[in-house]
């Protein structure tokens, strides 16, 4: 468990709290069993309820997995109370371990992110976990045009993993983002006494970002179905290439083949005794393959 304590705001922050940890929070906040269950049981829905003594809420974080390729969705659930801030989390979210530390180091920072009140520092710390979201959908979005140039390059075989990872990644991403807007609009519909009303505009703001996070997402998640069609069908053409050629060599195949079968059947092999018998026959069979071809030339099947 972490603390940064300033004169108006304490900020504590723990990762993986066990029932010993809970325990003490609520024997120090006065916290609801409720909130105290929540710190020891996964959310799976973003939250927001308010106690007599605390305000509770529960995002999710889109998170990144290097390994994967794939974005997972990190547990945050927050907790306010007179004066005092506190984060809990399961997962390592870089975007809040990093501002923890920042004010840590540096009492300018405190001062501007813990001056005011626990509901100034959420609005804060909600702002820095969307605007972080960004530099990842840069990242999507130059891989989207890093696989239009590889399918136009003709590496479609190449792409069908690589959409299939990106669709993935923007179905998690979508996932995770999805249902935050019911918490932030709650923070501003709703009049939460831990929430000062003067920060409403702010957490109106907020409810802008996401949505531009979504439409973001929207345009990601169509741009990908669009490559992937336009693959799937460049890909369907090759292979129907391949198979006219395969179809035309056997269908030019198949004179010659019913002419030697003839010659293997009869007994007596036309000019079989001419020494050059053995290249009047390849002669004969050049012009049915010519024959052949021609045909399918006038019918205009090649």
């Amino acid at each position: 468990m972490q603390e940064i304590k300033t004169e108006k705001v304490t900020w504590i922050d723990f990762r993986e709290p066990n029932a010993d940890d809970a325990l003490k929070l609520k024997k120090r906040f006065n916290l609801h069993p409720l909130v105290v269950e929540e710190f020891s049981t996964p959310t799976l829905r973003p939250k927001a309820a308010e106690y007599d003594t605390c305000l509770y809420l529960a995002i999710h974080v889109p998170l990144y997995d290097t390994v994967t390729r794939t974005t997972y969705s990190g547990e945050l659930d927050i907790v306010i109370c007179d004066g005092t801030l506190i984060t809990s989390h399961d997962v390592e979210i870089y975007q809040l371990n990093d501002l923890f530390l920042e004010l840590k180091r540096s009492k300018t920072k405190r001062e501007m992110y813990m001056s005011q009140s626990p509901g100034s520092l959420l609005r804060y710390i909600l702002e820095l976990l969307l605007e972080s979201c960004f530099p990842r959908l840069d990242h999507i979005s130059r891989k989207l045009d890093h696989i239009e140039e590889e399918i136009f390059a003709g590496h479609e075989k190449d792409m069908v993993f690589e959409i299939s990872v990106v669709k993935r990644d923007i179905l998690n991403f979508r996932r995770t983002m999805k249902p935050q807007k019911s918490v932030f609009e709650s923070l501003v519909q709703n009049k939460y006494k831990f929430i000062e009303p003067e920060l409403k505009p702010y957490f109106q703001d907020l409810i802008g970002t996401n949505i531009r996070v979504w439409n973001m997402l929207e345009s990601s998640k169509e741009t990908i179905e669009s490559l992937e069609g336009t693959n799937n069908s460049l890909l369907s053409n090759k292979l129907d290439m391949t198979m006219k050629i395969l179809t035309i060599f056997s269908a030019v195949m198949l004179p010659m083949t019913v002419y030697s079968n003839v010659l293997a059947m009869s007994a007596d092999i036309p000019f079989g005794k001419n020494p050059n018998g053995f290249w009047i026959h390849i002669g004969i069979m050049f012009v049915l393959s010519m024959i052949t071809i021609s045909v399918f030339k006038i019918k205009k099947w090649i």
